[in-house]
């Protein structure tokens, strides 16, 4: 027999706060055809992006994370001090030691959270939340920060006539907390590697100094698109499964904010009822990976379009290939 104590946590966990950042310079399209050989109307059909948001020296990924975390504390009704673990979500801070969840946990005021930083691209911050959701449960923290952060201005090609116009700056957090109720279903998420091409860095940093070109970041359009369309909409569909729904239990739906046409098509697969409320961020935002979908949740309350204690599906995939989906109950 075990002499291992048993954890004891909280029955059950949900989200308790949102909060966002965009950095304060505005990129229309007409700034990307300075360097690329295409039309607003190309753009905005292809991807449905009229605006993305660009960082400046000073909007670092971890001040962008401070900025959105403070406002997610805050809409969570605790004290930083509170927070027992910080979940950072990027590709995009570039030194690789330390991870810069421990500068933001400390620069927050948390008392010795535990912080890591992991790579799951655009599925980041579905990864965050379950990592989160377990720790509530298991009772190694009480309150978790999971933050989705990116500058993929950073790691744009501006000649890249297939990536140039897609990639904005931003950072999204949200405060997961005890319930007593269950706030987040479960999760079903996996990888792809075989199909890992599809969407890369150029080349890896240790090649940088030989090949002259600045690391960025390309992808196989058509590929991924086939892929997100007709495979992410499986996967959806089994998050509503996995949680005891259907898509007419739905109040909202918040999928990665990668392209339109993507959104459109995989409300047409999942057969989404009209009145089911979905997150079109993407517009003036543009993609923004791990970011994308607590910004859009954060959009989406903030404007009224949603409400607290509404049902969403929330899915997120890209780069590894990987992905992940639940359902949740909105701050």
């Amino acid at each position: 027999m075990s002499k291992i104590k048993p954890s004891r946590g909280a029955p059950y966990a949900r989200i308790l706060g949102v909060g966002g950042y965009r950095p304060t310079r505005v990129v229309p399209n007409e700034v990307i055809l300075e360097t690329i050989d295409s039309s607003d109307e190309w753009i905005r059909s292809r991807s449905g992006i009229q605006t993305r948001h660009w960082a400046s020296d000073e909007e670092t990924v971890a001040a962008m994370s401070i900025e959105a975390s403070g406002k997610a504390i805050a809409d969570a009704g605790i004290a930083a001090e509170q927070i027992g673990g910080v979940i950072v979500s990027t590709v995009s801070h570039f030194k690789q030691t330390p991870a810069v969840a421990t500068e933001i946990a400390d620069k927050l005021g948390t008392n010795k959270a535990a912080a890591f930083d992991i790579s799951a691209g655009c599925a980041g911050f579905g990864y965050g939340l379950t990592l989160a959701k377990g720790m509530v449960v298991e009772g190694s923290a009480e309150y978790v920060l999971v933050i989705g952060v990116e500058r993929l201005s950073d790691l744009t090609d501006l000649e890249d006539r297939a990536t140039a116009f897609l990639f904005g700056d931003g950072a999204g957090a949200v405060v997961v907390g005890p319930a007593q109720e269950p706030g987040i279903g479960p999760t079903v998420w996996g990888s792809e590697g075989d199909k890992s091409e599809t969407i890369k860095q150029t080349v890896p940093w240790t090649e940088y100094d030989s090949s002259g070109k600045f690391p960025a970041i390309t992808q196989e359009g058509q590929a991924v698109f086939r892929w997100a369309v007709f495979e992410m909409a499986k996967v959806a569909q089994q998050a509503l499964d996995a949680a005891g729904i259907t898509s007419g239990d739905l109040d909202v739906f918040i999928p990665h904010q990668a392209n339109e046409r993507i959104i459109d098509s995989m409300v047409k697969t999942l057969k989404l009822p009209e009145h089911v409320t979905v997150a079109r961020d993407v517009r003036t935002t543009g993609n923004t990976s791990a970011a994308s979908i607590p910004l859009a949740m954060e959009r989406l309350l903030a404007t009224g379009e949603a409400k607290s204690g509404d049902t969403a599906l929330v899915i997120g995939f890209g780069a590894g290939l990987v992905y992940a989906a639940t359902v949740v109950t909105l701050p």
